[in-house]
């Protein structure tokens, strides 16, 4: 062994619409998942969006391991969940959700204000 360590893998959910990333977290079409060791996404899949039902999501992505949620926006009562289950939140987000994707991995993510006004 040559006493590397491999670092850990983080998991991130974009909420998407096509191949852009969401104004609305909760209205979204379905959710790209990205696994990111060190720099580089090893991984990426798809979960269809389940609906609009407050708690049912954070709790859903909190037992697939996510560990960030990146959207336009989303309301301050989905963002509290969220955290409650140690799950980080990352608003104001634009552009493709692959680009997006490699700027997180990169750490040049870029948040801004949310999108959602509730």
């Amino acid at each position: 062994m040559d006493g590397k360590v491999e670092p850990a893998i983080k998991r991130i959910a974009i909420a998407a619409d096509g191949s852009g990333v969401s104004s609305h977290f909760g209205h979204c079409e379905r959710y790209v998942i990205y696994h990111i060791r060190g720099q580089e996404i090893v991984q990426q899949e798809y979960i269809i969006s389940p609906g609009h039902e407050p708690g049912k999501l954070p709790r859903m992505l909190a037992s697939c391991g996510i560990t960030h949620v990146l959207a336009g926006g989303m309301g301050m009562k989905a963002v509290r969940l969220f955290e409650e289950q140690g799950i980080g939140v990352i608003l104001g987000i634009q552009g493709s959700v692959d680009e997006v994707a490699l700027c997180f991995a990169q750490d040049r993510i870029v948040p801004g204000e949310s999108m959602c006004d509730h």
